[in-house]
């Protein structure tokens, strides 16, 4: 089936378009050179559409610094609670419902 997986379709697509069909291979050790070289550069310095026209080298190293900022730190020692406190002036004393 053409279509099962777009993502892959849409690459094999610009490589037989962009590369394949406008480069003369001398062997087969030259092509996969060649090849590797593409991929390389599509996979790192290309800008992309889906990453807002970013390269992917850009975009991991902008998830990598976001990821890695230190979380704020607390400078208390107490603990803190599970749940928020409830409102001031909220009691809501029920009786335990028992079964029988």
């Amino acid at each position: 089936k053409p279509m099962q997986n777009g993502f892959v379709e849409s690459f094999n697509g610009r490589m037989r378009d962009e590369f394949l069909n406008e480069t003369l291979f001398r062997n087969l050790a030259h092509a996969r050179d060649l090849i590797e070289a593409w991929v390389t550069d599509y996979n790192t310095a290309r800008p992309h559409s889906a990453l807002g026209y970013q390269t992917p080298a850009g975009f991991a190293l902008h998830l990598t610094t976001a990821i890695a900022r230190p979380a704020a730190r607390d400078e208390s020692s107490a603990r803190r609670a599970i749940a928020q406190p409830a409102p001031t002036g909220v009691n809501d004393h029920r009786a335990p419902v028992v079964a029988g």
